[in-house]
């Protein structure tokens, strides 16, 4: 059926069809129908119906603080708590204090590109500006309610697609293979539980989460498996002592991060020295724990110890990535190995080959003609 101006047809039969929007229902679009014998009659019927639906009555969602605890509470059923924590986050910090009173149904796209902006330029505790990244997300918490609210036939003026976020890229640490042997180096030197725990992350690339949460019951020595199946985080809470966070360990967001993971011949010896059942890997004792945030302030005490330059704990993991595709590793066993939902998240997130492997490549060409 070739196509003429916006959603205007000539069908099969000879006549023409144009479509229009005629309602939503639970925020799917429904469409109206018209008909004529020729191109300009249709389209006279369709400028008609669209000016006709266009007087019915406007269905106002609310106040923004309103429906957005509704929607809170409905998305609340089926998330994980620190997905819960960090959408009431967004929603109080950045969200109710900017539309909480206005009408949702009366907020337009000029409105909408005016917070991003501000946001980008003057956003933060210190108004330093926030990154494209986190505004992004903020966005996508007010996209929910606009979802939201369009599944219930409401009114809403404003688009995402009026902001345009320009994200570059981050450029991300990865330890040299000098580092990477100082590293190892000292830790052997120096070895402690904490000391195998980073031994752990650069050998499998599990999150510091996932190894502050793993008990020695996870690791299998006869098997040389580990099973990574809870992560540890501190949620932001309101508790009755007045604490304001709570360090929480509980299953991972995603069913991919629960995963098994070899074990290299490396480590064994190591992990059967320091073998403890029932106990927390990073401890050795079942009631005592490390969270993430103590476990990354003793990697940057080893770093300044080893004159490595300052790098996160996460660095280990986009080091074992990297590191294992220039060992030819296949794809698909390092991004299950990982916990990754799919093969591109591998690619493009932690693998970056090193100038090194780049050069090998190129010279290839060097082998292909014989200059003579």
């Amino acid at each position: 059926m070739p196509k003429t101006g916006e959603n205007i047809y000539k069908r099969k039969d000879g006549r023409w069809e144009g479509r229009y929007i005629k309602e939503r229902v639970n925020g799917k679009a429904k469409y109206g129908t018209v008909y004529a014998k020729n191109y300009r009659e249709v389209k006279a019927k369709l400028e008609e119906a669209k000016r006709t639906q266009t007087q019915r009555p406007a269905v106002m969602a609310g106040k923004v603080e309103d429906i957005s605890n509704c929607w809170l509470y409905e998305m609340s059923l089926t998330l994980k708590e620190s997905s819960r924590n960090k959408y009431k986050d967004i929603l109080y910090r950045y969200i109710l204090p900017k539309f909480g009173a206005e009408e949702l149904s009366e907020i337009s796209n000029q409105s909408v590109l005016d917070f991003a902006n501000d946001l980008l330029s003057g956003g933060g505790v210190n108004n330093q500006g926030l990154a494209p990244s986190t505004v992004s997300g903020i966005l996508s918490v007010l996209n929910g309610i606009r979802i939201y609210a369009l599944r219930r036939d409401c009114t809403v003026r404003f688009s995402l697609e009026c902001v345009s976020l320009k994200r570059e890229q981050a450029d991300i640490r990865i330890f040299s293979l000098e580092e990477e042997e100082m590293l190892v180096s000292y830790l052997l030197r120096n070895m402690n539980f904490s000391a195998l725990g980073i031994l752990l992350c650069l050998f499998t690339g599990i999150r510091v989460g996932e190894l502050c949460a793993m008990k020695w019951d996870d690791i299998s020595l006869s098997e040389r498996r580990m099973y990574v199946s809870k992560t540890m985080q501190r949620l932001r809470t309101v508790n009755t002592d007045g604490t304001r966070t709570e360090v929480k360990i509980q299953e991972p967001k995603s069913i991919c991060s629960v995963r098994t993971i070899p074990l290299p011949g490396i480590l064994m010896e190591i992990l059967e020295e320091f073998h403890h059942p029932g106990a927390f890997l990073l401890t050795g004792e079942s009631d005592r724990y490390v969270e993430p945030r103590t476990m990354q302030n003793r990697f940057k005490k080893i770093l300044l110890a080893c004159g490595i330059p300052d790098a996160n704990f996460h660095t280990t993991r986009h080091t074992f990535a990297t590191r294992c595709i220039e060992l030819g590793f296949d794809i698909k066993s390092l991004s299950e190995i990982l916990g990754h939902a799919g093969v591109t998240i591998t690619m493009n997130r932690y693998v970056h080959p090193s100038i090194a492997l780049k050069t090998e490549n190129m010279e290839r060409f060097s082998n292909l003609f014989a200059v003579k």
